[in-house]
This record gives C-alpha cells, sequence and structure tokens, in this order.
C-alpha cells in the first residue's frame, strides 16, 4: 500500500523510518511538510499532490493541531483515501464529521495513535465491545505530568525545577499548558469515552491539572501513605455516562501510584473480562509510529474500524460523586502553612466550581479527588 506522511517532525519521522526498515508491504511515497523542510525526491509542500495522486491509498497525519489538519484529513477521506491520525486534538473536537466522511466514502478511520501512543488502548477497547459494555475506564495519559510526578516525589523537587528539566528533555512543550491544564488528557478521555460508551461525547468535560501542585502538596499525603496522579476517568451505567479529568489522590500501594517517568497507564473495564491494565509509552517517535504503521497494516488487510455514536447515553456527572481536598494557604515548603480541607461528595463539575472559587482569593490553591480505597 502507497502511503503519504503529513508533517515530518518527531512521530512522522518515526512512521517513516519504521516503514522504510521493517515494513514491505507499505511504502511511503510522500512526505507533506513546509517548504522550508522539504528535501529529498519523496517531500512537497503541497498536499493537493497527495489528493491528486490516485496510486496514494492511505494518509498518516502527525502534523499536530487544528488546522489545516482538520481540512486535510477531511479531504482525504472524501477522496476516498484511508486517514490513520496521532492528533488527539482535531480527534477530539471533529471525532463525528470525521467518522461520518470516512463512512460516506468507504475509507478507514484509525485513531490508535491519538490515544496512549504506542499503547493498544482503543484497538483493545473495540475488541473488548464485542462482547461486553464497558462500564468504566480510568488511567495516566499523559507522560509530562506523570514525570514531573514522579521526579517530584523520587527527589523532592519543586514543580517549577522539575517542569523545566521535562522542556529539556523535550517532554514538555516550552507552553506546558496543555499537560499540566489537564487538556491533553481532556481530548484523549473524550475520545476514549467516544469510543467505549458508543457516544458523541460532550466537550463539558471537567478539567483540571497539576499546574499548582507543590512539593508540601506531596510530603503532605506521603506522610498518609498516599501520592497524587493526574487521571482521566469514566463510567457508564444505566443509559448515563460522566467524564473527568482531575489530580486524584491514590493509596501508594496502587499500581498507578508507581508507574515512573513518562509512562502511561490505563484501565478499561467490562462485564466477564474485568478489569484489564495497559501499560507502556504514552508517546515518542517510535512508540507513537510503531501504532500508526499497525494501523496501517490493519487497513491493508481490509480491516475497518467501526465507531457508533447512536447509543448515546446521557450526560450524567453524578456518577463520578466522591469526596476532594483542597488545599489553600501559602504555597511555601512548609506543609504546616497550608490548610487541607475535605470536601465531601461533590460531583467533579461541583469540584471544579468550588475550586474556581477559590483560585479567585488564593491563586495557588489545589484540588484532588479522593479514590475510595485512599480514604
Amino acid at each position: 500500500m502507497r502511503v503519504a506522511v503529513l508533517g515530518f517532525g518527531t512521530v512522522g519521522r518515526g512512521v517513516v523510518d519504521i516503514i522504510d526498515r521493517c515494513v514491505e508491504s507499505l511504502e511511503v511515497t510522500k512526505i507533506v511538510d513546509l517548504p522550508q523542510n522539504c528535501s529529498g525526491l519523496r517531500m512537497t509542500p503541497s498536499f493537493d499532490e497527495v489528493i491528486q495522486d490516485d496510486s496514494i491509498e492511505a494518509v498518516v497525519e502527525c502534523m499536530g493541531g487544528i488546522e489545516p489538519a482538520h481540512s486535510f484529513i477531511v479531504q482525504a477521506l472524501e477522496a476516498g483515501k484511508h486517514v490513520v491520525t496521532s492528533n488527539k486534538a482535531v480527534v477530539a473536537q471533529y471525532f463525528e464529521e470525521f467518522v461520518a466522511a470516512a463512512k460516506a466514502s468507504g475509507a478507514g478511520l484509525a485513531i490508535e495513535a491519538s490515544v496512549g501512543g504506542g499503547i493498544p488502548w482503543i484497538a483493545s477497547i473495540a475488541k473488548l465491545r464485542r462482547i461486553d459494555e464497558v462500564s468504566s475506564f480510568y488511567g495516566i495519559l499523559n507522560g509530562t505530568t506523570n514525570y514531573i510526578i514522579d521526579q517530584m516525589n523520587k527527589h523532592g523537587a519543586d514543580f517549577d525545577e522539575v517542569l523545566a528539566q521535562a522542556q529539556e528533555l523535550g517532554y514538555a512543550e516550552r507552553d506546558p499548558s496543555a499537560d499540566i491544564d489537564g487538556i491533553d488528557v481532556y481530548n484523549k478521555a473524550l475520545i476514549t469515552a467516544s469510543v467505549a460508551f458508543d457516544v458523541a461525547c460532550t466537550r463539558d468535560i471537567p478539567v483540571s491539572g497539576i499546574r499548582n501542585l507543590t512539593k508540601a502538596d506531596l510530603e503532605y499525603f506521603e506522610a498518609r501513605g498516599q501520592s497524587i496522579k493526574l487521571l482521566a476517568k469514566g463510567v457508564c451505567k444505566d443509559g448515563r455516562y460522566a467524564v473527568a479529568v482531575e489530580p486524584t489522590v491514590l493509596d501508594l500501594r496502587s499500581v498507578e501510584a508507581n508507574i515512573p517517568d513518562n509512562f502511561n497507564i490505563a484501565t478499561i473495564e467490562g462485564a466477564t473480562v474485568g478489569p484489564l491494565k495497559f501499560y507502556g509509552q504514552g508517546a515518542g517517535s517510535l512508540p507513537t509510529g510503531n501504532a500508526m504503521v499497525q494501523d496501517l497494516l490493519d487497513l491493508s488487510e481490509g480491516q475497518r474500524p467501526h465507531y457508533d455514536f447512536s447509543r448515546g447515553p446521557e450526560w450524567d456527572p453524578t456518577l463520578l460523586t466522591s469526596d476532594y481536598i483542597l488545599r489553600t494557604g501559602s504555597a511555601t515548603p512548609a506543609a504546616a502553612a497550608a490548610h487541607y480541607e475535605v470536601l465531601h461528595q461533590l460531583t467533579p463539575v461541583e469540584a471544579r466550581a468550588r475550586l474556581d472559587e477559590a483560585l479567585k482569593t488564593d491563586p495557588k490553591a489545589f484540588l484532588a479527588a479522593l479514590d475510595q480505597e485512599a480514604h
């Protein structure tokens, strides 16, 4: 199968490298990138060359961002070309439109690499759904924030110090907002919920990040046998569903509390299979490239991912009701200077509203859900 790759950054290079070295049945014939980056016979700044080339059967989109990625994906699908994408932001925003375009033309739309990098997460949900309804999912779906928390715990370092290290290592962008404010996880949670619960997921998902997490917070919880991780969560029950992204206090003995560095872990639960955990590299050139090439191989063998949003359970945030802990007061290294208050039985929507209220008077306030097993 002849393939065009859109974007020749970290992920695009991984895709091309894997195909060139390892997969004889696939051939990259076009690489679309900015004019100043184009050198070599396969590279071009023109997406029109891809659309007009009938020999190209699949387009791999790893440009990132919303536009022109959105327009290119729609054009490719309308032209009957399969699309494989790692772009969680554009899938989260236009998932329903992409599915409709793929259905209309008969092309395949594959999104494995958009959630969890090299972890076979989306495919595993689809396989589970052949027998089970998905009752819940949760997990660490952002390696940058996990790296920051892990390094703060291991070395007793301050948030800003570890964030700078993450930026130097390439784990965090120069503007780290998408990671530390939970936006990246929000996109992944939305995509996961859409696939797992058969719903074009609402974008009104409550999101809290770790921007205000301090070394003092981690010391406070560690003294109580607990840790904090940024989790995506989703529940579906009796025709209702809820999704949230929030820091969560976990028992130190839990698997999630011990996930190191920039690794991800995601859990999904079905009625007959119970909980299944998936652990691995959540980002990176070769792990993400591997997931995209796997999608290409599936498409070349005639497999087509199926997405059905017709069931449409109703949004009900009460399904994720839990206790929360709100930290206000000075964000100094001395934990005694801070005040920790337990807020009982709030939905994630109510909890986010309480945090917003606290931030008006204390810009460094921090809120985390209390996992039931960590109480």
